[in-house]
């Protein structure tokens, strides 16, 4: 895209009053942005309002501004950390599943593994469209502040997703979010991930030259170099708490189905949930327990018609996707990988006396009938091997390993 092209687009995304729907009529109209500011006021009012066609006579303020700091953004990365790219409406390099949404996007700002999107022609890179972009993608979202199990939970399964050759779709936000990023990067090393492979897809609500939260920034650059950071705000749109909802439509518009992990009823992971179903996508989600006020949004999801699983070939299974090449663990994806449970018996006293509900500590000494400072003592060994999680309020949760 030449630098002329961009500012016609980046006009036309910053023309007061005129939103997607208006922008999309106009293209079908006339085409290329920059015949869109050719037209006559007369022209333009067949398509628009009489408001509208007069502010597309006029320069918006800030064009030249965006326009600059966008050509930096795009020229000013030395591609250690993923190539960057912006992709128009009309762009063949746009994606096809986002085009069936009600409310696509005029402009994609990507950074990342974009010459995947060139359609590299490589088995090993997995199932990809016409377009490079990922056919077999899964969205993982959920509860910013999840339970330990919860974020294990989410990483474990994304791991297995990415293993098995799926994309991995999220927000980069806390909790769930980064979890299921950092589970699909740890599927695939650096530098024994196939060329042209996205393990995972980043959609963020900032401005792509934004990180947040800022913690996240490490997480930024390593999905940038093994997947694909996406945004449709403007480079230097700061975190505007409204453009984070709106944002899930592209987590699920880029996505065959959605994973909710742990969710609020309030939470936004349910509006993600709802859009996909809305777009004809599967729903699934992983119940927890009724004590858990994070497992709530999950089990009202379940008896609305979400798909209950309880393990990665679940979801492989319910979407019809050809078995992986990489085995997955159907044990409720709790495969141990530290080593150091091995020494733990399953029948632990004090891991059954637990259970699968968070408990306090009174209770669980009740349950157990051990003196204090023996309990404490053992519950420290359990929490230092990674079987045991420490809630908020004092509370105890045993943790399923992956």
């Amino acid at each position: 895209m030449s630098p002329g092209e961009l500012s016609a687009w980046l006009r036309l995304t910053l023309t007061p009053g005129v939103g997607n729907d208006a922008a999309r009529r106009l293209l079908a109209a006339f085409g290329l942005p920059e015949a869109v500011f050719e037209q006559s006021d007369a022209a333009l009012r067949q398509v628009v309002t009489a408001a509208q066609a007069q502010a597309l006579h006029t320069e918006p303020d800030g064009l030249d501004r965006l326009h600059g700091a966008t050509l930096a953004w795009l020229t000013g990365g030395d591609g250690e950390h993923g190539r960057r790219q912006v992709v128009t409406l009309g762009d063949c390099a746009y994606p096809v599943s986002l085009l069936a949404m009600e409310d696509p996007p005029l402009l994609l700002y990507l950074q990342g593994q974009t010459q995947a999107l060139a359609g590299v022609a490589n088995p090993a890179a997995g199932p990809h469209n016409i377009l490079g972009w990922p056919e077999r993608a899964l969205a993982i979202v959920g509860s910013r502040n999840p339970t330990p199990q919860g974020a294990e939970n989410a990483r474990q399964f994304a791991r297995n997703f990415s293993a098995a050759g799926m994309t991995v779709v999220s927000g980069l936000a806390l909790g769930v979010d980064g979890a299921a990023h950092e589970g699909a990067l740890s599927a695939w090393p650096e530098e024994g991930q196939p060329s042209g492979r996205i393990c995972t897809v980043a959609v963020v609500g900032t401005g792509i030259d934004r990180v947040y939260p800022a913690r996240h920034h490490a997480l930024a650059q390593r999905v940038a170099r093994q997947g694909l950071i996406v945004s449709e705000y403007p480079v230097g749109t700061p975190p505007l708490p409204p453009n984070f909802p709106k944002r899930n439509r592209l987590i699920a518009g880029l996505s065959q189905g959605t994973l909710v992990v742990e969710a609020a009823l309030q939470s936004g992971s349910l509006i993600t949930a709802r859009l996909a179903s809305e777009q004809g996508k599967e729903v699934f989600a992983i119940p927890g327990s009724i004590h858990n006020p994070q497992s709530r949004g999950c089990h009202a999801l379940i008896r609305q018609g979400a798909k209950l699983v309880e393990n990665a070939q679940d979801v492989l299974e319910e979407l019809r996707w050809p078995a992986p090449a990489v085995a997955i663990n159907r044990e409720a994806d709790h495969a141990d990988s530290s080593g150091a449970a091995t020494s733990l018996r399953a029948e632990d006293e004090i891991l059954r006396a637990m259970g699968s509900d968070p408990v306090g500590l009174d209770a669980l000494q009740a349950r157990t009938g051990l003196p204090t400072p023996q309990l404490q003592a053992r519950l420290l060994e359990l929490e230092l091997a990674g079987h045991v999680a420490r809630l908020p309020g004092g509370l105890l949760q045993r943790m399923a390993l992956g």
